[in-house]
């Protein structure tokens, strides 16, 4: 059995697919970027088990993590989200979702793309830590906080310095995987 991060529970399958598929894997794809900023957004005060377990229910409330129609969506379209038990049915997160839409759009504008924008913040290469044990992550990092301040400043909600960090660990910005896990190196 291969040696993992210790925050993935060897008995959940689903954690295991994303931690061996996903996590950490540098991403270069707007999409997904914003499916990501979609879902850390709703996993605030939440596990990550939760939104894992309705990523499918998020993928077709949200028109499959498409930001230009998203960023459309309507008060008629918000009121089906509200009432929609596949995902979370928290007001401000499903505001910020359409919001946030708005403003990506905005930095896709404005950058050429979402992609080009959030490298920048890592000088355009993976940050590779050597984490050794869980006490070892820290809740968020420098390039974090100053990314969620840019995201702030152009009007992004949910977009604290932890959860921003959590995308770019996600995205595979930061390598987290400790030292000893087998993605590491593959990463």
């Amino acid at each position: 059995m291969p040696v993992r991060c210790p925050w993935v529970p060897a008995d959940n399958s689903l954690y295991i697919k994303y931690h061996d598929k996903e996590w950490g894997v540098p991403v270069h794809d707007d999409k997904t970027h914003f499916e990501f900023l979609i879902l850390e957004g709703a996993q605030a005060g939440l596990s990550w088990q939760t939104i894992l377990t309705r990523r499918q229910g998020y993928k077709q409330a949200f028109a499959n993590f498409n930001p230009k129609k998203v960023a459309k969506f309507t008060k008629r379209d918000f009121n089906k989200l509200i009432k929609n038990s596949s995902i979370i049915r928290n007001k401000l997160k499903i505001n910020a979702a359409i919001s946030n839409a708005q403003h990506f759009l905005e930095i896709q504008q404005e950058f050429g793309s979402f992609d080009k924008y959030i490298w920048n913040f890592v000088k355009n290469k993976t940050i590779n830590n050597k984490l050794k044990t869980i006490k070892d992550y820290p809740v968020f990092i420098k390039s974090a906080e100053m990314l969620s301040k840019d995201l702030k400043n152009r009007g992004f909600k949910f977009v604290g310095p932890t959860i921003i960090y959590a995308h770019m660990q996600a995205c595979g910005l930061v390598n987290d995987h400790v030292i000893n896990c087998f993605r590491h190196n593959q990463v």
